[in-house]
């Protein structure tokens, strides 16, 4: 098994999000087309969604083409980290992913054209030190949206309680459901990481900790080459 850190943000740096109901779509698309068999053309309304795994048609249980154990999403782009056993299931899975959004997107706001930045970037995660932090990494992002000095020094206690109050707040992404608080637990599968860290208290120990450390060298492990942090807003 693989695990690949995956990034992809609007063309042009726009948003790819407007609003919750496209939120909830991308949550729902994640959920719908992580599967072998072609995606259903189901009815969905966003707004009344309350958990992806809830469905309108029946259908058979679906075969993963991915196991997607964290996620992330921010205005002008996602943070997905993927569990894959071969690079063919992943690039369905993407392709899938970006062409469907997409083309709600379009027909949404009467547009055409491509909504993404190319092809998605992938940082493979080889070393111990990736692997130990790139979910706290990933459900951290949210935080360029309330204190971005996340990125540069330890933070204070009490930076890190009002840290937490915003994260807690912050639906688009996987880390309530590492917490045990029931958000979109269907979509994800987080079971391995939640042994690593030793259950829902061990992984908010280690969350609080990458906050109250010093950052010198560990942001650029998870940063994709090609992407400045200026252009994720």
């Amino acid at each position: 098994m693989y695990f690949y850190h995956v990034v992809n943000r609007g063309v042009d740096k726009r948003k790819i999000f407007s609003n919750n109901r496209d939120y909830y779509r991308f949550v729902h698309d994640m959920y719908e087309f992580n599967d072998v068999a072609p995606a259903q053309n189901t009815q969905y309304l966003a707004m009344q969604l309350k958990e992806v795994g809830l469905r309108i048609v029946e259908r058979k249980p679906r075969e993963l083409l991915v196991n997607l154990p964290a996620f992330c999403l921010m205005p002008n782009h996602y943070h997905l980290l993927l569990q894959i056993d071969n690079l063919e299931a992943m690039t369905a899975f993407m392709r899938k992913l970006n062409t469907g959004y997409t083309n709600y997107f379009n027909l949404k706001y009467d547009r055409e054209g491509a909504l993404f930045q190319g092809k998605f970037k992938r940082i493979l995660i080889e070393s111990e030190q990736q692997f130990a932090h790139i979910v706290i990494y990933i459900h951290l992002n949210p935080l360029d949206l309330f204190m971005s000095e996340w990125r540069k020094r330890a933070l204070t206690d009490i930076e890190v309680h009002k840290c937490l109050k915003f994260l807690q707040d912050y639906r688009w992404a996987s880390h309530l459901d590492y917490l045990g608080l029931h958000n979109f637990p269907s979509v994800t599968q987080r079971d391995y990481f939640l042994e690593y860290f030793g259950g829902a208290e061990g992984y908010q120990d280690a969350l609080i900790g990458w906050l109250k450390a010093p950052k010198a060298g560990r942001i650029k492990d998870f940063v994709l080459e090609n992407y400045r942090k200026s252009d994720f807003v």
